[in-house]
């Protein structure tokens, strides 16, 4: 169960967007933008295609964090909650990185994805719907994060799985709360925004 949780954690803590930016000739994205790792300052530092490579590759790491805790763990559900939690501390306090790191939002959906897939399918439009609405991806990632616990619970999975899935959502929403403040105070950057050089 340890085993699932410590590696659960280390794959999330895979840097993605620092490693990408770094084959792209940026050398560490934390210098520019908005200092984050993540899909959305790659995107407004470096463009389309190094975002979306992050953005698979954060997904990726997160789904098979949880994949590979449900082999090492199976059939405890616990453990396997555990490690999508420990997937996006990964992501958001990576070892890699002096345990600082991304906002855990595609770490997390890939997580959702494995741990409870059908609450995460019906949470994306939500995302799709805000983000094309307002075009504000921290209030699209924020809202449909805390979507899924809910959905995990009205489908009926595994307390478990409920819980890991509220947990993993609260750290989202608490990585986000600078953002936040910024779309209360209405100065949020919009998606397509290109960051300052």
């Amino acid at each position: 169960m340890i085993a699932a949780i410590l590696g659960a954690y280390l794959i999330g803590a895979i840097p993605v967007g620092w490693l990408v930016a770094r084959a792209f000739g940026v050398g560490d994205i934390r210098r520019h933008g908005s200092g984050n790792i993540g899909a959305t300052n790659v995107l407004r530092t470096l463009g389309r295609t190094p975002a979306i490579v992050t953005l698979l590759g954060d997904v990726a790491k997160g789904y098979a964090a949880v994949a590979i805790a449900e082999r090492l763990a199976w059939p405890a559900t616990a453990p396997v909650a555990a490690a999508a939690v420990a997937a996006v501390v990964g992501n958001c306090w990576s070892v890699f990185l002096g345990f600082r790191g991304g906002k855990g939002g595609a770490t997390g959906l890939g997580a959702f994805l494995r741990l409870v897939p059908w609450a995460t399918l019906a949470a994306v439009p939500v995302f799709i719907v805000i983000v094309a609405t307002f075009r504000y991806v921290s209030l699209g990632t924020v809202v449909s994060a805390l979507c899924v616990p809910l959905g995990a619970v009205l489908l009926g999975y595994p307390v478990a799985y409920a819980l890991g899935a509220l947990a993993a959502a609260l750290i989202i929403v608490g990585r986000h709360h600078a953002n936040i403040a910024r779309l209360r105070a209405g100065t949020e950057s919009r998606l397509g925004q290109k960051s300052p050089a």
